[in-house]
């Protein structure tokens, strides 16, 4: 395997940071990773806002719920979907833009942060540094919007912690991979008993963590998944425009 692949697999959130800064050499190269994502369309509707300033971190780390890393991490960068970009340019073309009011624009842009994301990980990583997804800035959405001085047409889809490695995390066991790879044709038949190997293996991993509080991989999905978890969302992006109605 080469470098890239390399870090790709070896994968891991951290939550422990140093309080060096990120240069901006650094900072730069990693968003630029991000800037040169794939986009469909080439419509670009991804924007990206960095955060350094110490109260404005730990105000988000509230709203994420009380996500302490995210205010002890130097740099934090809140991936947002941009439409309001997107619809400068389409009156300047004289028409009207009506993406935004769909699942599919919903969808797509949800997609393109995400290879924002990936991008910008895998670069962090390449540089020594440690990251952590946050999709909690979801969980206040308004709020979010309000801090971030985001426009009608945006919204905050997904955010990342970046900073100098305190302590990193171990390396977070996945479950079986004929679970996630498919052969021309979707086939379930293996779930269930992956399920339960996998629930043993969590257990196991989080007991060589010393955490007691660990449960099963299952358990955690029925905690999560039996609710909407941030239900301010549908309404928070219909307010800004971004309807899911078509």
């Amino acid at each position: 395997m080469n470098e890239t692949i390399e870090i790709q697999h070896s994968h891991r959130s951290t939550r422990s940071y140093k309080t060096d800064p990120v240069s901006d050499e650094m900072l730069t190269a990693i968003i630029e990773a991000g800037h040169r994502a794939p986009s469909s369309m080439n419509a670009q509707e991804i924007s990206v806002i960095v955060v350094r300033d110490a109260e404005r971190k730990a105000k988000i780390a509230e709203l994420a719920g009380g996500q302490t890393w995210i205010a002890q991490a130097p740099v934090f960068i809140a991936i947002v979907a941009d439409y309001n970009k997107t619809d400068i340019g389409v009156r300047k073309a004289g028409q009207t833009q009506v993406i935004h009011e769909s699942m599919e624009g919903l969808l797509v842009a949800g997609i393109d942060a995400g290879l924002v994301l990936a991008n910008m990980m895998v670069a962090a990583r390449s540089l020594g540094l440690g990251i952590v997804p946050i999709g909690s800035i979801r969980r206040s959405p308004q709020a979010m919007v309000d801090l971030l001085g985001l426009p009608p047409l945006t919204f905050p889809l997904v955010g990342m912690c970046l900073g100098h490695i305190e302590k990193d995390a171990p390396l977070k066991p996945r479950m079986d991979a004929n679970t996630f790879r498919h052969e021309e044709r979707y086939d379930a038949n293996g779930y269930a008993a992956a399920i339960d190997s996998y629930d043993e293996t969590i257990l196991e991993y989080w007991k060589q963590l010393g955490r007691t509080d660990g449960i099963t991989w299952s358990q955690n999905l029925g905690n999560n998944l039996k609710q909407v978890y941030y239900p301010q969302v549908k309404p928070v992006a219909a307010m800004q425009g971004l309807l899911n109605d078509k």
